[in-house]
């Protein structure tokens, strides 16, 4: 049995293209460790990670080889390539990331709520394709029933490719000083304080909770749960993580479960102009289903 390298040293007869990057680090961590996962989270999850990453994935797997008990990463992930169990999601989990606040790119909400009132009866369904810890799919809540009041059929789908966001979101249980894309209307009317231990939290009111299905679901995988179309799809900031053609791909499953002239809102740095057989423009991110 060949002798293998001390955690953080790399060895003298390592090629350039395994040359470990890993000095004064926990783990060793290599070139080659990267490119695989690089390789495995594209196949899970179609997300192109950029060579300027290393840091951002050493720090964020390193918290898998300690819980799992592996010493090296070599062994992690030869150990998690073996198998198809719950190790996988918290590789995803850990890889994905999940910026988000109440009522980010306010316009978005500004033309939902005009889409809206031309239809001021319902029903409605709308999809939030990237939920994270919850606060866009309480946002869309909130401006439907702004827009509507209550009463009127509607009901949201809020998934995620990341488990632990998605317990966070269904929680409903925020810092309050988190919230500052709300207004203080907003806040009295749709959220609960926190008193005694759970002072400077807050938790939504059922009926912003209400209408909300929370579930897992892997944009790049073929087995959507859904089986009646969409009036309206958040997909923001998603498609950014994608390579051209998985975009393409995951535009296509789109427009399957959307009814025709639905409205599709995307992340600021999203353009699909090249997939215009699909969607058209209609104002700032925000696209017609063809």
């Amino acid at each position: 049995m060949s002798a293998r390298p001390l955690p953080g040293r790399a060895t003298a007869a390592a090629s350039p293209a395994t040359l470990a990057v890993s000095e004064g680090r926990e783990f060793a961590w290599t070139n080659a460790d990267f490119s695989r996962v690089q390789k495995l989270i594209y196949q899970r999850a179609g997300i192109s990670l950029h060579d300027g990453k290393h840091a951002m994935v050493y720090s964020r797997l390193s918290r898998r080889l300690r819980d799992t008990g592996h010493t090296s990463f070599e062994e992690y992930l030869g150990w998690l390539e073996s198998q198809d169990g719950p190790e996988w999601q918290e590789f995803i989990n850990a890889l994905t990331t999940n910026l988000t606040a109440f009522f980010r790119e306010q316009h978005h909400f500004d033309s939902l709520t005009a889409i809206l009132k031309k239809r001021p009866s319902g029903p409605w369904r709308i999809w939030c394709s990237a939920a994270s810890t919850g606060e866009e799919p309480y946002s869309i809540v909130i401006t439907v029933l702004q827009a509507l009041g209550v009463g009127v059929p509607f009901e949201l789908f809020a998934s995620d490719i990341d488990t632990r966001v998605l317990e966070t979101a269904s929680r409903g249980v925020y810092r309050s000083q988190g919230l500052k894309g709300l207004t203080q209307e907003q806040l009295q009317r749709f959220f609960m304080r926190g008193k005694g231990n759970n002072d400077g939290l807050v938790r939504v009111r059922p009926e912003v909770r209400k209408p909300i299905t929370f579930l897992s679901v892997n944009l790049i995988r073929d087995d959507w749960p859904f089986r009646e179309p969409f009036d309206a799809v958040f997909c923001r900031n998603v498609m950014i993580y994608f390579d051209a053609p998985t975009q393409r791909r995951v535009l296509e499953r789109i427009h399957r479960v959307m009814k025709p002239g639905g409205t599709l809102f995307v992340g600021h740095a999203e353009n699909f102009s090249e997939s215009r057989d699909l969607f058209v423009l209609r104002g700032k991110t925000v696209y017609e289903r063809v």
